[in-house]
Order: C-alpha cells, then structure tokens, then sequence
C-alpha cells in the first residue's frame, strides 16, 4: 500500500452499503497473471527496439546513450505501463532528479561506492517528495557518481532518452489491440 493511500481521506460509506473487504496487511497469495505469448512478444519487442534505437544514436554522435537505468525503464514501460513507476513523469523527473542527486553528491563527497549509496537513498527521498517513483533514476544516482560523467552532455542525453522511452511507450500502446494504453496520464 502506498502511503498516498494511507494518508488520503476515505469517502464516508452510507448506512446500509457493503463495507469493502479488510485488509489483513499480509500480501496477496497470488503472483501476477502470466501474459500471454503475444503480449510478452509485444513487450520484448519494443523493449528490444528502443533500447537498440539508443545504441544507434549513441553510436552516431559517439557517446554512450544507453545506460543500464534506461534499460530497466524500457522493462518498466513495456511491461508495467499502468503503474505509477512507468508513468511519463516518474520516468523523465526521476531520472533527472537521480542525476541531479548524483552530480550534487559527487561535489560534496567525490566518487566513492559510499558516496553513490547515499546518492542513491536521497534520490529516493527527492523522488518520493516530488510524487515521482520511478526505481531506475536512483541506479542513475549511482551512474553519476561512480562514472563521473560530463554533466554538459550527459544530462541532455539522459533526457532526450527518457522522452524516447515515454513516446515509443504510447506508440508500442498503440500498435498492439488490447493492451493497456500507454501512459495512465502523462503529467
């Protein structure tokens, strides 16, 4: 449960309606549903697609594009595009809020695996009080701290990459009948 939830005002129920079920507070028994073949073969797909697409432009301009934070956002986008962690938002403020975190770490503490740990936990606080989840911008927290990279052309990269994973999202939503419509909202 998340704790938008918790702390949200519940509407209050009239006399006679059907109470909702309680929550025990232990988790579901059961796992997801399995997909079907053709919507993992969508999801890989795309998933494939995009992130080859990242590796062709960074071999055009000479630059590394692709980062393995970017790949676990292309799983979360073509996979889970419903959740709030797929969402247009979380995707692009979340890893430029993980960046933002990893380079001003990087000034105070210089590059250490320390260093990138304690990136990686306020990132988690600076996305969290931003209402943007998205678990691959703290992985780029640590990129930046342990990589060093030239924030110049690094933060610019990070960016037009993440609205590349937002835009093939909505267009792979949109070739396939029947699955969910990518993004839930986009701002």
């Amino acid at each position: 449960m998340s704790t938008d939830f918790a702390l949200r005002p519940q509407p209050a129920l009239a006399p006679d309606a059907p109470r909702p079920p309680k929550r025990s507070g232990r988790p579901s028994a059961r796992p997801p549903a399995r997909p079907t073949a053709g919507a993992a073969l969508h999801s890989i797909i795309a998933a494939t697609a995009v992130l080859l697409g990242l590796v062709a432009i960074g071999t055009v301009i000479h630059e590394p594009v692709l980062i393995p934070p970017l790949a676990a956002s292309a799983a979360l986008v073509h996979s889970a595009p419903s959740q709030p962690l797929a969402q247009p938002r979380s995707l692009v403020v979340g890893h430029l809020l993980g960046a933002a975190v990893g380079y001003g770490v990087l000034a105070l503490a210089h590059s250490s695996p320390w260093a990138a740990a304690v990136a990686g936990g306020i990132t988690l606080a600076a996305t969290m009080a931003a209402r943007t989840p998205h678990s691959p911008g703290r992985a780029t927290a640590v990129v930046v701290v342990l990589q060093t990279p030239a924030p110049g052309r690094f933060v610019p990269l990070l960016l037009g990459a993440t609205v590349l994973l937002a835009l093939t999202g909505f267009a792979a939503s949109r070739v396939r009948r029947g699955t969910s419509r990518y993004p839930v909202y986009w701002w």
